[in-house]
């Protein structure tokens, strides 16, 4: 008989607005700005003060 090994689960658990964030890096986003202007992109990073490089 085989033992079984458990696999670790891996899950992405959002704590804070800043992880919704990294699990997106590689995505491509919208980004909703003032006076109705909109940015389309691929997310290549960010850092604490939200500032995104697209």
């Amino acid at each position: 008989m085989a033992d079984e090994v458990e696999q670790p689960q891996t899950t992405n658990t959002v704590e804070e607005p800043l992880d919704l964030i990294k699990l997106s890096l590689d995505e491509r986003i919208d980004e909703k700005m003032r006076n109705d202007r909109k940015l389309r992109g691929r997310l290549f990073g960010c850092y604490q003060h939200l500032n995104k490089i697209l």
